[in-house]
């Protein structure tokens, strides 16, 4: 095999590493066929198409969803929808030819700096891909290992710690086959020290459960079509539905035998949740059609957290902008606007040039503006007591991410100190029958471990979830089907180093390593 079939097949290999196939040491072995097509190649230019042919596989076979979405959803034909993912693919393979040819020019003959210098850039070039052009940070290799040993580097270092030590141990078992005994033996150690040392890490507890019972929470799971969610014909409908299913969720029993009962079935639930955009209105409308529901919650002490469309007051000075929003009602409250938008999804890149050219580009709400920086938790008022007396209320801080916003682990850590829990709501019925969603809850598990928070995963058409602070699912809907995902969560307080550090020790490290093996490539070239 060349090095560059091997370069693609060792691509295509990784995603068999990610959920939903999740046999995690197959990740490492693409990323070990990828050091070793390099290796192979001759010249800096050589392994940049090396480096563009692994990140065709990877891209091709991992993200081959944005098929389903362009065709089946974006109404675009099978020969454009299959050029304008080939284009996406070939476009984001370029980070690996990045990648490749930086190997090469600055590690690759230092066989001394491999070890080091081989995961440093991996992660820095995942942080890069994370980062330019407002990011893609999704299938980073630190996600396949959750089920690991490795996972208990993930409360310290973040997904991108995960990423380094399957780099390294990749890194290891390329070198040992080629050094003497006695550095076999020290290569070997160097590969098992971070799946040792992340179980030990996994018996530390970095957060507690705050001294407030537990929440009952209700997700709902209305699975509609995609076909029907905008039309304005099936509006009403579509409310009824949410409406239908959550009222029974809050209604109280005053009979003795609901009075003894202890069940989590039997209880009311104090916090509904609905998916994405749930609500067919803008949040002003939502309001007005919601405030008798709005009455009943507070009179069940109960809180709906719910997806909404939200449009700027009109105001001659200033545009009208629209916001993906998450809107809390009852003893829900609160307002948050979405701060990472994707791409022809939410929002057109070029839209002077591109809207209306195709279906694609002119996909419902796909014009939204960014939410600012730094906003503040949702929150839910609790009453402890069946009276309701003020005296006992409490307040639980919720991070609430929407969709695509959940794969940033930075902008995750840097919220989810000032809660006690997290929340995602997502629409991924745009993936239909794909890899996506089950990459998407693998991704949500690792926020919920690397902050040692509860996370609640709602969905329009699946996969919800809940969600432990050890990135465990302790309860899981069905895809593609109506559905009530009831269960406990337990509000969270302590800080992770990683939410308290974020990812900047191990960019920090990365850095030096990658500067080391810098420094040493030039004074190889100073040599007479």
């Amino acid at each position: 095999m060349t090095n560059k079939a091997l370069a693609l097949a060792a691509g295509a290999l990784a995603t068999l590493g990610f959920a939903p196939f999740e046999f995690w040491p197959l990740a490492i072995l693409s990323c070990l066929g990828f050091l070793v097509s390099l290796q192979t190649a001759a010249t800096p230019k050589q392994a940049a198409w090396t480096g563009w042919l692994y990140g065709v596989g990877f891209f091709g076979t991992g993200v081959s969803w944005v098929y389903v979405s362009i065709n089946q959803f974006g109404n675009a034909p099978v020969a454009l929808a299959l050029f304008l993912t080939a284009l996406f693919v070939c476009a984001m393979a370029l980070l690996f030819a990045l990648h490749g040819y930086l190997y090469k020019r600055w590690i690759a003959d230092q066989p001394r700096l491999i070890a080091t210098g081989f995961p440093a850039l991996w992660v820095l070039a995942e942080a890069f891909r994370g980062w330019f052009l407002t990011g893609f940070p999704w299938l980073y290799l630190g996600y396949a290992p959750i089920d690991s040993w490795l996972a208990g580097w993930a409360p310290v270092t973040g997904v991108l710690g995960l990423s380094g030590f399957s780099a390294l141990v990749a890194s290891c078992l390329y070198l040992i086959p080629r050094v003497s005994v006695r550095r076999k033996i020290a290569l070997l150690s160097m590969a098992l020290v971070p799946f040792v040392s992340g179980k030990l890490l996994q018996q530390i507890q970095w957060t507690e459960p705050t001294p407030q019972p537990p929440l009952q929470v209700a997700v709902i799971q209305a699975n509609i079509p995609q076909a029907l969610k905008w039309s304005s014909a099936h509006r009403a409908e579509i409310i009824d539905r949410y409406l239908s299913l959550s009222q029974p969720l809050i209604e109280r029993s005053t009979s003795n035998e609901a009075a003894k009962a202890t069940t989590k079935e039997s209880k009311t639930a104090e916090l509904l949740i609905w998916p994405e955009t749930a609500i067919p209105l803008l949040y002003d409308s939502a309001r007005e059609h919601l405030a008798f529901f709005d009455k009943r919650l507070l009179n069940s002490q109960a809180g709906l957290i719910s997806g909404v469309p939200y449009r700027t007051p009109n105001d001659p000075e200033s545009p009208t902008l629209y916001h993906n929003s998450i809107m809390g009602i009852g003893n829900a409250k609160g307002l948050y606007h979405k701060q990472r938008l994707v791409p022809f999804g939410e929002y057109v890149p070029l839209e002077t040039w591109l809207r209306g050219l195709i279906d694609f580009f002119n996909l419902p709400m796909s014009n939204f503006s960014l939410g600012p920086a730094g906003q503040k938790p949702l929150e839910l008022v609790r009453h402890l007591n069946p009276d309701g007396n003020s005296a006992a209320e409490s307040t639980i801080q919720i991070s609430a991410y929407i969709c695509y916003e959940i794969v940033y682990p930075d902008l995750v850590a840097n919220s989810a100190g000032d809660s006690q829990l997290l929340l995602t709501i997502s629409n991924d019925s745009w993936f239909g029958d794909s890899l996506a969603p089950h990459q998407h809850l693998q991704m949500a598990r690792m926020r919920a471990l690397e902050t040692g928070r509860y996370l609640i995963r709602s969905t329009n058409n699946g996969i919800s979830a809940l969600i432990d602070a050890k990135g465990k699912i302790i309860q899981q809907g069905p895809q593609f089907a109506t559905d009530i995902l009831r269960g406990e969560v337990h509000p969270m307080q302590g800080l992770s180093p990683f939410v308290r550090f974020g990812s900047k020790p191990i960019l920090v490290l990365s850095l030096i390593l990658l500067g080391l093996a810098v420094l040493a490539k030039g004074k190889q070239r100073s040599k007479p």
